[in-house]
């Protein structure tokens, strides 16, 4: 446990940017799994602007938002 004041505003930042940053995470896999479920442009639009939204904020890097953007952009033209 954190023992200095500094410490512990740190560990309640840490801890509040972790929870935002889990569901980020969480509403960008559901929207992935409807995206290749269903494979609709609204789906696949959706799931897009969530992959740049996290890339963004650094939650995922670019890359994975690039080949996620690839994978997704193949589903919609089928």
């Amino acid at each position: 446990m954190p023992v200095t004041v500094t410490a512990k505003r740190a560990l309640r930042s840490s801890t509040r940017k972790h929870i935002v940053n889990s569901l980020i995470i969480s509403k960008l896999e559901i929207a992935l799994r409807e995206a290749k479920k269903t494979k609709t442009d609204k789906a696949v639009k959706k799931a897009i602007s969530l992959a740049d939204r996290a890339a963004k904020k650094k939650i995922i890097k670019k890359n994975k938002a690039a080949r996620i953007k690839s994978t997704l952009s193949k589903l919609s033209k089928k």
